[in-house]
């Protein structure tokens, strides 16, 4: 049975997999939605990512760590998500999630 220390190490190695496999596809997926688009004339206003969809208030902050099962945090003042929580706990530092 494998140690604790050598699954984390395998856990940490498929995810930076995953991760390459993710950036690998990105560009063909991209391609595919922009294709998609211009066939149907979808702008991006009608995907409601643009044109004021926000409610009044404060501006979402961008992303700036992304969580070992792919959330995301801005890093911002206020309560940390339990993730974040879970990673500081166990002595890791959080720079190691930056994205």
């Amino acid at each position: 049975m494998a140690s604790y220390s050598e699954l984390m190490a395998q856990a940490q190695a498929l995810m930076a997999q995953a991760e390459q496999a993710r950036k690998d596809e990105l560009a063909s997926v991209i391609a595919d939605i922009k294709a998609k688009m211009k066939e149907y004339g979808i702008t991006v206003a009608d995907l409601g990512a643009a044109g004021g969809t926000r409610k009044a208030g404060k501006a979402k902050s961008a992303a700036k760590y992304r969580g070992p099962n792919g959330e995301l945090w801005a890093g911002g003042p206020g309560r940390k998500p339990e993730w974040v929580k879970a990673v500081l706990a166990s002595g890791k530092s959080i720079e190691d999630f930056r994205i």
